[in-house]
C-alpha cells in the first residue's frame, strides 16, 4: 500500500495535521499586518500574497526581513471589493480580456470564465509568480483567490504553473462536495486529470480542507472556529483563515471586517493554540511540502 501524505512527511498514518493558512496578505495594510501577526505570534504556518494588490510591496519587505516566513502566491484574477480595485500585474494592454472598462480585474469568477482568454490567464498568473520572486519572496506554494484558477478550464493553467515551477499547490483529493463547488459532474474529468498530473510529478495532494472562514455573525467567532478545528479529520488538512488587524479604513472597505478581526485575535493568540493542543492536532507549513515535492 502506498504511503499516505502524512507518512511521507514523517507522521503517523492517522495523525491529524493542519496547515493553518493566512489568505489575502497584501490586499491592504490590515490584512498584511494581520497575517504577519498570526505567522509570527500565533499558530499560522503559512500565508499567501496577493501580488496585484496595493499593499504587496509591504508583504515583500516583510519577506525580505523575515526569510523564515512561509509565503506563497495567492493567484489573483478578481478584484471584488468596491473600495479596493486593482489591475493585472502584466498590464491591462497585455491581458485585455481579464479587465473591465476601467482596467481593473473582473469582480467575479463568472466574468473571468465568460470573458477571459486562457492564454491571457496564463500570462497574468506567471507574471504574478515572477513578480513575487523578483521582490525577494522565497515562494513556497501557490493557491487561488476566490478559487477562480481552480475552475475548469483554468485548472489546466494552474497545474502547468505548479509543474513548471515545482511548487506545491492547494489541491485536495476530490469528493462530491468539492466537485459540486467546481461545477459538479462536468468538472469531474478535469479534476481527475489535474490530480493525476500533479501526483505523477510528485506534488502532494491534501487529504482535506476547511474554507469555512469569515462566515459567522458577531459574537459567534469562538464557537465557529473551535468547531472548525475540532472537525478536522486524519491526514493533512488545509485550514484557511483571513486575519486582519483592522483599522477604520479597512472596516469601511470590508463588510466582513468583524470576522477578519476575530480571526486575527483567535489565530494570533492563545485560543487557537489551546484548541489544537486539546484536539491533538499537529501543524506544518507549505515549505515542508515543497521540500517533499522536490526531493
Amino acid at each position: 500500500m502506498a504511503a499516505t501524505l502524512a507518512e511521507r512527511l514523517g507522521y503517523a498514518a492517522d495523525a491529524r495535521i493542519a496547515i493553518v493558512h493566512c489568505d489575502d496578505m497584501g490586499l491592504s495594510p490590515a490584512t498584511t499586518r494581520g497575517g504577519f501577526d498570526v505567522l509570527t505570534r500565533g499558530v499560522g504556518t503559512c500565508g499567501s500574497a496577493m501580488v496585484p494588490c496595493p499593499d504587496f510591496p509591504q508583504v515583500a519587505a516583510l519577506a525580505r526581513a523575515h526569510p523564515e516566513l512561509d509565503l506563497g502566491v495567492h493567484l489573483t484574477l478578481n478584484a471584488e471589493w468596491p473600495r479596493c480595485r486593482f489591475g493585472p500585474v502584466a498590464g491591462a494592454d497585455a491581458v485585455p480580456t481579464l479587465v473591465d472598462a476601467d482596467g481593473f480585474l473582473w469582480r467575479t469568477p463568472g466574468e473571468v470564465l465568460a470573458r477571459g482568454r486562457i492564454e491571457e490567464v496564463e500570462l497574468e498568473l506567471r507574471a504574478q509568480v515572477e513578480r513575487a520572486r523578483d521582490a525577494g519572496i522565497d515562494v513556497t506554494h501557490l493557491d487561488a483567490h476566490m478559487g477562480t484558477a481552480l475552475l475548469p478550464p483554468l485548472l489546466d493553467v494552474y497545474v502547468r504553473l505548479a509543474l513548471d515551477t515545482r511548487l506545491p499547490v492547494f489541491a485536495v483529493r476530490a469528493n462530491a462536495a468539492a466537485l459540486d463547488r467546481l461545477g459538479g459532474a462536468a468538472a469531474a474529468a478535469s479534476v481527475a486529470r489535474a490530480l493525476a498530473a500533479l501526483e505523477a510529478a510528485g506534488a502532494p495532494i491534501l487529504d482535506g480542507f476547511d474554507a469555512d472562514s469569515l462566515h459567522f455573525a458577531p459574537g459567534d467567532g469562538a464557537a465557529h472556529n473551535r468547531a472548525r478545528l475540532a472537525r478536522l479529520g486524519p491526514g493533512v488538512s488545509y485550514l484557511i483563515c483571513h486575519p486582519a488587524r483592522a483599522d477604520d479604513a479597512f472596516r469601511a472597505m470590508a463588510s466582513d471586517a468583524h470576522a477578519r478581526e476575530f480571526e486575527h485575535a483567535f489565530y494570533a493568540g492563545d485560543a487557537a493554540r489551546r484548541v489544537l493542543e486539546a484536539e491533538g492536532i499537529q501543524t506544518l507549513g507549505m515549505r515542508q511540502l515543497r521540500a517533499l515535492m522536490r526531493s
